[in-house]
């Protein structure tokens, strides 16, 4: 509920931005925790189908515009924790590691509030 104002702005909803937040070490592992907090489970569920799926997000207010900003943040926001920690040893610089976490999770919030913006003023959602 914290993160539900800011992941509004983006076209998203506060449980899609907590499955990032809790996908940093892997971030294959977001769609099953989305998943898993959308149907009030304390385990990983197992999917039938992606007709199955589709119904758990539409349940729980997904239009196409979700959808969309959901793959946009999916590509542009933080790499993983263990991307994270190679540039960490890499470059042996807490400052490029933060950049390299930072900036593209802006560029992925400002694309997202952006189609999100767009989107609702040419009324398409």
């Amino acid at each position: 509920r914290t993160l539900q104002p800011a992941a509004a702005l983006m076209g998203l909803d506060g449980f899609i931005l907590t499955a990032f937040i809790l996908g940093l070490p892997a971030n294959e592992i977001v769609l099953p925790i989305l998943v898993m907090a959308y149907s009030s489970s304390t385990a990983l569920v197992e999917t039938a189908g992606l007709a199955v799926l589709g119904r758990i997000l539409a349940a729980n207010g997904w239009t196409w515009l979700t959808a969309l900003n959901t793959m946009i943040f999916s590509v542009l926001h933080f790499p993983c924790s263990t991307t994270l920690l190679t540039i960490a040893a890499e470059t042996k610089s807490l400052r490029w590691t933060a950049l390299a976490a930072l900036m593209p999770t802006a560029v992925a919030i400002v694309v997202c509030c952006a189609t999100h913006a767009v989107a609702r003023l040419l009324g398409l959602v």
